[in-house]
């Protein structure tokens, strides 16, 4: 089991009043799915991804990575799970502007301590993975909204994580585009690549293999497909 999470509630003090984004969350995840997490804005689907990415804690509730009950975790060891076992993948690219291609890649190896020419050559080895060998030396700038999203990929999956987090990766492209990234994600999952994905999207959440649902904080229904 790579996630498992118990009653998860997250409530959210808006001045006098408390407010319920999650309010009873349990699933899990085994190894090498490819989840969509469904819902309208406000379902609270973006709170559960915040959550069992390591980015935020519930109010209530247990949530489990890798075996591990999360809030047990100090705060160096979730930076190291932040960095090395979660790859998170937005729908604005959050490329640094100035770097190429290349070097937006390296950063996260450069963070986990790796020798420079051992994590030159992963870079690369990933970049090449996703289609953009000939454009590694670029700037973001000089590359199109498709291929900037391949390189943040790139950027996700370079420290070989355990589950990669995509959070409306398909919002800022067009559908022909959209459909290409989600072609790059299938064949990571083909992989052995964990994938949870959020989108408010039908079409989208239909080419993962089990789309859950949330509305209202709760989950709503649970299918394999």
């Amino acid at each position: 089991m790579i996630i498992e999470t118990k009653n998860l509630k997250r409530s959210f003090q808006m001045g006098n009043q408390s407010v319920d984004a999650l309010v009873d969350v349990s699933f899990s995840a085994e190894k090498g799915e490819f989840i969509s997490i469904m819902g309208p804005s406000g379902s609270g689907k973006t709170t559960l991804m915040n959550i069992i990415g390591c980015l935020d804690t519930p109010t209530e509730g247990e949530y489990y990575l890798n075996g591990k009950l999360v809030s047990d975790l100090h705060e160096v060891q979730l930076a190291k799970i932040r960095n090395k076992d979660i790859g998170f993948v937005f729908q604005s690219f959050h490329l640094l502007p100035r770097n190429s291609a290349l070097d937006n890649v390296l950063l996260p190896l450069k963070y986990a301590g790796m020798n420079s020419d051992k994590a030159k050559e992963r870079a690369k080895s990933v970049i090449d993975r996703v289609g953009l060998g000939d454009r590694m030396n670029h700037s973001p700038a000089e590359l199109s909204g498709g291929q900037q999203q391949r390189v943040a990929i790139a950027r996700a999956i370079v420290n070989k994580p355990s589950i990669l987090f995509a959070d409306e990766p398909t919002g800022n492209l067009d559908s022909k585009t959209g459909d290409e990234v989600m072609g790059l994600f299938k064949e990571l999952n083909d992989l052995g690549q964990t994938i949870i994905l959020i989108t408010h999207e039908d079409d989208i959440a239909r080419q993962s293999k089990r789309i859950i649902n949330i509305k209202d904080g709760l989950i709503e229904s649970d299918i394999n497909i």
